[in-house]
């Protein structure tokens, strides 16, 4: 009986034991449990949920194979975009597997899907190529903004943009994108007043002062280092020079080139950076008329340099196309007040059908008057100055507010300030120059909202504009009106307006030059 006893109180004392045992194994197997749990819910933020969580965010660039890039002709020798099927993110990455790539959420089948595997988080996947761009020496950002214009996403439209208004909107939109984020200019300190910084607000060749006195003064743009710089500013004007140095009457225009001339020649001296390429990556604004000559007694400023010319003549050979830069000529009449009188009547209020009043220079506004003035046609209003029995019953700008076309013909020069008057007042501009290249010719299709007429039609000049239908008319009406916004000046300038849209044309053509 002890025995037996003794034997049950051990059994009952191993019982216990094993009990205490089995309830201790629970317990750390339920903090192990949880243990694991919180590793993985650390971990796991950064692999596959990642994916699931950013999904939404628009990391890829997709493009339909079934559509067709349409493709602007960019400025030689720029080739043309690549077929869709070609179409990359041009940011660099390499050692990707095909895991690598992923589809967004609701992407078609026959979309060619092209990303970046996220390894960390949104803002580690957005910084690091921005900063490896960022970073890049100015050749080397130079041939990477061309290869991303020539790869450009395709766009139809824009919340900004109005697409017929330009030859690509999606090469526009991308190069625009790029000039914002990488551009950095220098502009040279050098020279004496009044020929340099010293920007001319009035009148009819203000368009070279604007530009000059905003850039001097932008911070976005400039740069105090030039070995950070894409681009070199030689700020002068050229109606300044013209003041300073030509004698009246003397039909000299050496004295202009020469002073320019030394000028660059002091620049190529005292700076490594004219000649590192010769001048291609420098640039002038000049509106006035002789603008394009003051160039010539300096061959690499006459043939490498980019020029932004109101005078954008083909037929010197001064002007080049898709190289220099055609540049609106504005005329300022209150430099406080740049935006003064804009707008203009509705197409049922406009009962003129063509306008034109001004000082008869060249050939071409004479021949326009022969045929078409002195009150011979009561549709075509064409005068030499206003008559002043005409403008006191009707202003010049009403004139140009009440009519449907305003022609525009070329004077001594192939420029004229009334294609931007007539964009001012909402008149579709009829250009009347032969071998003149209209502002922003390598971003803007003038076909849009102009009508252009070559100086021999001139006897045909209102069937011309009779056969235009009332459809046609209103699409190139409206379209001014949407036109507006790029040439107009700000005291601070806002996005695509006009210093923005010069020195994009600037920033274009040189990236069209450059070979990758």
């Amino acid at each position: 009986m002890m025995a037996g006893s003794s034997i049950l109180r051990r059994r009952s004392r191993m019982t216990k034991i094993v009990c205490v045992n089995w309830q201790k194994f629970i317990s750390i197997s339920i903090l192990a449990a949880t243990a694991m749990a919180l590793i993985i819910a650390w971990i796991v933020p950064y692999s596959s949920i990642a994916l699931f969580i950013y999904s939404s965010v628009p990391l890829f660039y997709t493009v339909d194979q079934s559509d067709a890039v349409a493709a602007m002709p960019l400025p030689s020798p720029l080739p043309p975009p690549p077929p869709p099927s070609q179409t990359a993110f041009a940011a660099p990455v390499q050692n990707y597997s095909s895991s690598s790539f992923h589809r967004p959420r609701g992407s078609a089948n026959s979309s060619a899907v092209v990303g970046i595997r996220i390894e960390r988080s949104k803002s580690s996947r957005d910084s690091r190529p921005q900063s490896l761009v960022l970073s890049l020496p100015p050749d080397k950002a130079l041939a990477y903004a061309k290869s991303e214009i020539e790869r450009a996403p395709r766009i139809s439209d824009d919340a900004d943009l109005h697409a017929p208004l330009f030859r690509n909107i999606s090469a526009f939109k991308r190069s625009y994108e790029l000039m914002e984020q990488l551009l950095k200019v220098y502009v040279y300190r050098d020279g004496k007043r009044p020929i340099f910084h010293t920007p001319p607000l009035r009148g009819i060749y203000a368009s070279e002062g604007w530009f000059m006195k905003l850039m001097e003064e932008n911070k976005q743009f400039t740069v105090r280092d030039p070995n950070k710089a894409h681009l070199f500013y030689l700020a002068y004007s050229s109606r300044r020079l013209q003041e300073a140095l030509y004698v009246p009457d003397s039909h000299n225009l050496r004295p202009l080139s020469f002073f320019l001339r030394d000028y660059v020649v002091w620049i190529a001296s005292k700076y490594p950076f004219w000649n590192r390429t010769r001048g291609s990556d420098h640039f002038l604004v000049a509106c006035h008329d002789w603008g394009p000559y003051e160039t010539t007694a300096h061959d690499e400023l006459r043939r490498n340099s980019i020029k932004a010319l109101c005078n954008a003549d083909t037929s010197e050979g001064i002007f080049v196309r898709g190289r220099d830069v055609s540049l609106p000529e504005t005329s300022i009449r209150v430099p406080k007040r740049p935006l003064r009188n804009l707008g203009g009547k509705p197409v049922s209020q406009r009962f003129i059908l063509a306008f034109f009043a001004g000082q008869m220079h060249g050939p071409v506004r004479p021949n326009l008057l022969k045929y078409w003035g002195e009150e011979k046609d009561p549709d075509m209003r064409v005068y030499g100055p206003l008559p002043p029995k005409v403008s006191r019953s009707m202003s010049y700008i009403n004139h140009m507010k009440s009519s449907r076309f305003c022609l525009c013909p070329m004077g001594y020069e192939v420029n004229s300030p009334r294609i931007v008057e007539a964009i001012y007042y909402e008149c579709v501009p009829v250009i009347i120059a032969d071998n003149f290249v209209p502002p922003f010719d390598e971003v803007l299709d003038w076909s849009s909202f102009s009508v252009t007429v070559a100086e021999r039609d001139i006897p045909q000049l209102k069937s011309s504009l009779q056969s235009i239908s009332l459809r046609r008319y209103i699409f190139l009406q409206n379209n001014v009106k949407r036109l507006q916004k790029h040439f107009l000046w700000h005291a601070k300038p806002v996005k695509y307006d006009l210093f923005h849209m010069i020195l994009h044309s600037v920033w274009f053509n040189r990236i069209s030059q450059i070979k990758v």
